[in-house]
């Protein structure tokens, strides 16, 4: 299995979590943990999600998500789970 971690950042609005969730689906992207808040009026949502099954490759699975992103106006980030991992140890 190969994880890796989604995060959405962006202006509150409804339906952002469907969004996303609906086109990882779409790819065969399976969610495994998900934590998302709103602070003030900003929207935040890290998930990490199992690309075993992916059906596209990963970098186009980045490119269709940061279009969702701009469609929404959210930033859309994918990292690989140990890079992810270790860049928050330091």
């Amino acid at each position: 299995m190969k994880n890796a971690i989604v995060s959405v950042v962006g202006q509150d609005k409804v339906g952002i979590i469907a969004a996303v969730s609906a086109l990882l689906a779409r790819h065969q992207v399976n969610i495994l943990d998900i934590r998302q808040t709103v602070m003030q009026d900003y929207f935040t949502m890290m998930m990490q999600v199992d690309l075993s099954a992916i059906s596209c490759s990963l970098q186009d699975l980045k490119d269709v998500l940061s279009r969702l992103g701009g469609e929404m106006g959210l930033v859309i980030g994918v990292y690989d789970e140990g890079l992810f991992n270790a860049m928050h140890r330091i």
